[in-house]
């Protein structure tokens, strides 16, 4: 059957993201060990929401579209923030919005569909099932406007935005398996809440992190790919030089 190897690769690309989003966030971020979890939970997530997405479509199960296309969009965002210099924009940031904007749109369409369908459906989801993906558009495309009305984000800002998109992404792979499908686990775990707090725990470190970032100043001692290219200047010559990055150099 055709859907097999698809639904082989979205199982496989999801479990592989949430084994290597749980590493990338374990390892202080911007460190060496969290930049090659990261690239790796990247490649997991896009091949696993592509899957669900593709897989959700031919089942006319527009909940998991959404949730495909949604996660797929948040992993490739979060990924070129994090590799970009402070104050840069370009030609993807537009393609983001119209991203964004288009998942607004059908979820807002689809939502009122399904609530004045006989049914109470549509796409095979209530009304409600298109709250969240919607919600989440509306606050990512805000997000993509800002940058491109502000010429690009600097410092904590940038980073903030790595890390609530990629948070985001892992919490939509951990709500998938432990919040949605409780009966693949022993009945124990589902009555003392474990898969509950397992499967909301992206959103609590979300929120830890953001934090830390904002309202600290954690983000100014965090390594590459996150500091501006002034930083990396400065970290360069403190490794060549061995001149500390805040002094200047003797003449």
């Amino acid at each position: 059957m055709l859907s097999s190897p698809i639904l082989v690769l979205h199982i496989t690309g999801g479990s592989v993201g949430l084994l290597s989003g749980a590493v990338a966030l374990s390892f202080r971020k911007g460190s060496r060990p969290h930049g090659v979890a990261g690239n790796v939970f990247f490649i997991s997530m896009l091949t696993a929401s592509a899957a669900g997405a593709y897989l959700g479509f031919r089942n006319s199960e527009m909940d998991n579209v959404f949730g495909g296309v949604l996660t797929f969009y948040l992993v490739v965002t979060a990924w070129v923030t994090a590799r970009r210099i402070d104050g840069e924009t370009g030609v993807f940031d537009w393609i983001g919005l119209l991203v964004a904007l288009a998942i607004v749109a059908l979820a807002v369409i689809y939502g009122v569909e399904a609530a004045h369908s006989p049914t109470g459906t549509k796409g095979g989801s209530p009304a409600s099932g298109y709250v969240l993906p919607g919600s989440v558009a509306l606050l990512a495309a805000i997000g993509d406007a800002r940058i491109l009305l502000r010429g690009g984000l600097c410092g904590a800002q940038r980073i903030a935005r790595h890390l609530w998109r990629m948070c985001f992404a892992l919490f939509v792979a951990c709500a998938s398996i432990f919040l949605a499908r409780p009966q693949l686990f022993p009945a124990s775990l589902s009555k003392t809440h474990v898969l509950f707090v397992v499967g909301i725990l992206p959103l609590i470190l979300m929120v830890f992190w953001l934090a830390r970032v904002l309202f600290t100043n954690a983000f100014k001692r965090t390594a590459p790919p996150y500091q501006t290219h002034q930083g990396r200047a400065r970290a360069m010559v403190t490794a060549i030089e061995g001149v500390p990055a805040s002094s200047p150099k003797k003449q």
